[in-house]
């Protein structure tokens, strides 16, 4: 479990700010003190694209500061936050039609937090809006996104890292438009090429 607790250049748990917001959100119950977190990062770190807001935001602390960012980048600070809370904590993706209507596709980035009486469970605070409604309800998942097209995939695995693609991707753009047209994307033979190398736990 210990990759799932580390702190990294990209989930600097470590950061005052992240410090400071965790304890706050912290109760004496594991599942509470999930839940705290999982709300405060989906609720009040703003979804880049549904608020075209900039910048583009990757690293935890980032996210914090300017309170908005990508799937990938909000998934990045709740980690942080879990992690602070010595919850471990790995990232989650699916391949998703970019507008929903077929190509283009692009990954989709989310959590898994371990709890003990549940295992994995995975939970995704990308933010609500119409259509959308994830929720913290263990044993019951409640995911943004569900998969409607053949090209689309659920990948169970849990990375202790952010992909090195998501991470490319977010830092290489400045503006919200531009990463929107810039999607990090991987199809299923290459999520399945981390598995044989063993970077997928």
């Amino acid at each position: 479990m210990q990759a799932y607790l580390t702190a990294t250049k990209i989930i600097d748990w470590q950061n005052a700010n992240i410090l400071q917001l965790s304890q706050q959100l912290a109760t004496s119950n594991v599942n509470t003190t999930v839940k705290a977190c999982f709300e405060w990062v989906r609720d009040n770190i703003y979804h880049s694209s549904d608020f075209q807001m900039n910048p583009v935001t990757c690293r935890a602390s980032e996210v914090l500061q300017h309170k908005t960012g990508y799937c990938f980048a909000k998934s990045h600070l709740l980690a942080a936050l879990l992690r602070a809370n010595s919850i471990p904590t790995g990232f989650c993706c699916q391949r998703l039609s970019v507008f929903d209507h077929g190509a283009p596709y692009s990954l989709h980035g989310f959590n898994a937090v371990y709890l003990a009486e549940h295992g994995w469970y995975r939970l995704d605070a990308r933010g609500n809006k119409p259509g959308v409604d994830a929720q913290f309800n263990p044993p019951q998942e409640q995911l943004a996104y569900g998969i409607n097209f053949p090209e689309e995939i659920d990948c169970q695995h849990i990375f202790a890292k952010p992909l090195p693609e998501v991470v490319e991707s977010l830092q290489s753009c400045t503006t919200w438009d531009e990463a929107l047209h810039n999607l990090p994307d991987l199809e299923r033979k290459d999520l399945a090429a981390y598995e044989e190398k063993r970077q997928i736990k």
